[in-house]
């Protein structure tokens, strides 16, 4: 039998998973034992986990998260509504007590109308009269509503959803939201090319505007807020709605719908049309960048916009938007303009002395006329578009006082939108010869008269030879020739006879209000005066010797009519005999007949003066009829000398111009005083003069004014200090039948 073969023994071995392959990760000793038993070492496994229990751990980890989320939210939500709260509170006592809350008034306005019940100007802070919302053009609050804060009857006071939009469109195109009530956070268009609204509401533009600085603060912001929601609770929609229009500012320095609608289309908020309305709305978001009188072409744009805005909420329809599409494009000019604006400046002037400090809303009756104050003002412009380079002139002056002392047409200057400077009652210039009447004026309260006779020719005070214009000389001429052809030798003789002191006292009593120097040299007008006093110093001639005030305010009342002040109209004092305004009057009427001042000539019975400062800087013509006294002057602000220009050419023919139109239909009326010319001859036969006046016996220069001088002068009227009680007065009285 064959021996079996031992078996080798074979250690029973550890061995996980045989059929996987051992990889790293086990230790040496368990490595060794592996390969000793022939054994494949173990690897780790890599299998992922089922799908089922996978989604399971995924959704609880979103569930967990979103829970997390929720909840920190709501505890900072918590939180910041217990701050906000806080903030409110502590910016809420800052403010007064809700007990003295009350709307302010609105800032006065002065409503200006001429004298034929036409608007000369709004003037005040605000700059137009409150309206009432059933008053105005209904498109205008629509227009508004549409642009600002379309769901304003909806509200109360603050519109979340209004507010949510704007801060979303804001951040979306990377812009902070402003804040401010008239300036609007909002975008020019969103996908569908529609206007978006804003964050404020119109109550809180209302509450800004009313209580508030325009100050970008939360405090501000939350104040604002706060006065919102009083407003709302104190007052109706419609209230919230006619104070905000009433005060809201609309650029170029208008204030409220009416001074808007004034501004920008000359007319009243009452007539406003629907395209002019939306123009308006348009310019609150950015009233001074949008205001037409700056940027016509993005006024209009901004207008089309809210019209579209208007036909989305329905308050128009496709037809009215297509025609208000096709208004032409407004263009305003940039200031207040129109001559009449510098009559509002003069009156508002005066206001305080007249009546004390504007509290409320007024209305001022003005002595002008519009009609007078179109033909003046034009008068003044075309003469000077036409003249312009040509004889280098560039601003002119007219003023026109009517017998009682109301002033009736003033412009002070070629175009008050590009200077308010008033020329007519601030800028002083030497008259020139247009003094001269108040040097003859003297003359003749010293007992002299028109046909008193002087030589024309040079002469010499001291170291003053004044001369002639052209150095022309007309040797024996009467003190009306004199006058008529503004001869300067013998307007300086009458100064040297008479003294400078008399003839300052006669202007000073006149009218004349500037300071005078009493030298030789005022024969020649060297003092500067205004066309406003100098025009008003030739009233008297025209009236019969009285001096009225002059004024521009003839009644003032408040909007409801209760008379506030009245102008009681009075001659006033005397301030020359009437037998010396007649013969001025008959001397000054030969200027205009035969003299320098021929192309005033227009029909009436005239008379007046031109006058002409050295080198052609100041031209002037003042003169008068029984109805009006008119002064014009010509020149240039920087004093700069006119090409040979002279009262009898531009201020002559604008005085002509402006004087026909004004009398036109008047019936003609004569001027005050019949003097003759002969009455010197009729006097010195009573006193038994028998000097042959004219022939060759005829006394020189120095026997006639000692003979004039010889007959007792007349002394000033009782009205200035003197008692009239010589033989010339006398006399004079029973010739002229005073």
């Amino acid at each position: 039998m064959a021996k079996r073969k031992p078996q080798r023994r074979v250690e029973p071995t550890f061995e996980a998973r045989p059929k996987k392959r051992a990889s790293a990760g086990l230790s040496v000793s368990e490595k060794d034992r592996v390969v000793r038993n022939g054994a494949k070492p173990r690897r780790k496994s890599k299998s992922k986990p089922r799908r089922g229990k996978g989604r399971a751990r995924s959704s609880r980890g979103l569930f967990g998260l979103l829970r997390g989320l929720a909840y920190w939210t709501l505890v900072i939500g918590l939180w910041g509504g217990i701050a906000t709260a806080g903030l409110v509170v502590w910016y809420g006592v800052r403010l007064p007590s809700v007990t003295t809350w009350s709307i302010p008034d609105r800032p006065p306005n002065v409503r200006i109308v001429s004298a034929d019940g036409r608007l000369v100007a709004n003037r005040g802070m605000s700059g137009g009269e409150a309206i009432g919302l059933h008053e105005m053009s209904p498109f205008i609050p629509q227009a508004v509503m549409a642009i600002e804060d379309r769901r304003f009857y909806s509200h109360f006071g603050i519109d979340p959803i209004g507010l949510a939009r704007a801060m979303a469109e804001n951040v979306v195109k990377g812009r902070l939201t402003q804040g401010g009530s008239t300036i609007t956070a909002m975008a020019e268009n969103d996908v569908k090319g529609r206007l978006t609204q804003g964050g404020s509401t119109i109550t809180q533009q209302l509450a800004k505007n009313l209580f508030l600085e325009p100050d970008r603060t939360i405090e501000r912001k939350v104040q604002e807020v706060l006065l919102a929601l009083w407003l709302e609770h104190k007052h109706t929609k419609n209230q919230i709605l006619e104070m905000y229009l009433n005060r809201v500012y609309f650029g170029s320095g208008a204030y409220g719908v009416e001074a808007a609608a004034r501004r920008y289309f000359g007319k009243s908020a009452r007539d406003v049309t629907l395209s002019e309305a939306a123009l308006m709305a348009g310019l609150l978001k950015a009233p001074s960048r949008l205001s037409p009188a700056r940027d016509p072409k993005a006024a209009e744009a901004r207008a089309q916009v809210v019209l579209a805005a208007m036909r989305d909420e329905g308050m128009i329809g496709e037809k009215q938007l297509a025609t208000a599409m096709r208004a032409p494009a407004v263009r305003a000019a940039a200031y207040w303009t129109g001559s009449e604006h510098y009559v509002a400046d003069r009156i508002m002037e005066e206001l305080p002395g007249l009546m004390g400090e504007v509290r409320k809303d007024i209305v001022v009756e003005a002595t002008v006329d519009m009609t007078l104050q179109r033909v003046a003002e034009k008068s003044i412009r075309s003469l000077i578009d036409e003249n312009r380079k040509k004889l280098d002139v560039s601003q002119g002056a007219l003023v026109s006082i009517d017998a009682s002392g109301a002033v009736r047409a003033m412009v002070g200057g070629y175009d008050y939108a590009n200077s308010q400077f008033d020329r007519a009652s601030e800028a002083r210039r030497q008259p020139g010869s247009a003094f001269k009447p108040f040097v003859y004026m003297a003359a003749l309260e010293k007992g002299m008269f028109p046909d008193s006779v002087r030589n024309d020719a040079p002469v010499r005070f001291g170291k003053w030879s004044p001369e002639n214009y052209h150095g022309k000389y007309y040797g024996r001429v009467t003190l009306s020739q004199a006058l008529a052809k503004s001869l300067n030798s013998v307007a300086a003789q009458l100064v040297m006879e008479v003294g400078p002191e008399a003839v300052v006292e006669t202007a000073w009593r006149m009218g004349i209000e500037s300071n005078l120097e009493p030298n030789a040299s005022i024969a020649l007008g060297t003092s500067e005066v205004t066309p406003l006093e100098l025009t008003a110093a030739y009233v008297p001639f025209a009236n019969g010797g009285f001096r009225p005030k002059v004024h521009f305010v003839s009644r003032i009342t408040t909007a409801s009519g209760k008379l506030i002040y009245e102008h009681r109209p009075a001659k006033g004092p005397r301030v020359a005999r009437a037998e010396v305004v007649g013969m001025m009057n008959a001397m000054m009427k030969e200027t205009v007949d035969e003299g320098t001042a021929r192309k005033a000539a227009f029909g009436w019975p005239a008379a007046g003066k031109t006058g002409t400062s050295q080198k052609s800087r100041d031209a002037w013509f003042v003169g008068y009829t029984a109805n009006l006294t008119t002064g014009v002057w010509f020149g240039n602000d920087d004093g700069k000398p006119m090409k040979a220009i002279t009262g009898g050419q531009l201020p002559a023919m604008a005085w002509h111009s402006f004087m026909s139109a004004a009398h036109e239909g008047v019936p003609v009326a004569a001027l005050p005083g019949n003097w003759n010319g002969r009455i010197l001859s009729r006097i010195e036969e009573i006193i038994g003069d028998g000097n042959d006046r004219d022939g060759a016996n005829a006394s020189p220069l120095p026997a006639r004014a000692d003979r004039t001088a010889s007959i007792r002068r007349p002394e000033p009227p009782d009205e200035v200090g003197g008692k009239r009680e010589t033989t010339v007065g006398s006399i004079l009285d029973v010739i002229l039948g005073n």
